[in-house]
């Protein structure tokens, strides 16, 4: 029986994270524990909380010092820039230079077409009907 460290676990009871993922709180979550703490009155209330939810007096504290400074009130909007309104021109653009570049892929495919028909005909020695070119 393959052991680790004289403890009796094998190794496939031993788990260990990958990375480590930090925890993240919401703005009501922090609201609701502070409250919580603060409707604590009897000794070692506070630490049953703790303890009940997997957290640290430097959670509290630093939490406090957020909902002095007013910050726990704007966590509940979304970081970084806002968007951008959209043009409704923009999509209707986006199509038609596709549409342009299909269609001048098909006239260059097209035009590669006929100067090998004519190529060809050269090379056949068979005379073209001659139409109008525009250049």
């Amino acid at each position: 029986m393959d052991t680790m460290d004289g403890l009796g676990l094998s190794p496939s009871e031993v788990e260990v994270m990958a990375k480590p993922v930090r925890r993240r709180y919401t703005a009501e979550y922090k609201l609701r524990i502070l409250r919580a703490a603060e409707a604590c009155s009897g000794r070692g209330e506070i630490g049953a909380l703790l303890r009940r939810e997997g957290l640290y007096s430097s959670n509290l504290t630093q939490w406090r010092k957020q909902r002095e400074r007013g910050e726990l009130e704007g966590l509940s909007r979304k970081r970084g820039p806002s968007p951008k309104p959209r043009n409704p021109l923009a999509d209707k653009v986006r199509v038609l230079e596709r549409e342009t570049a299909r269609l001048k892929a098909r006239a260059e495919r097209a035009e590669g077409l006929v100067e090998l028909q004519k190529k060809v005909s050269e090379i056949l020695g068979i005379e073209l009907k001659h139409s109008v070119e525009k250049d």
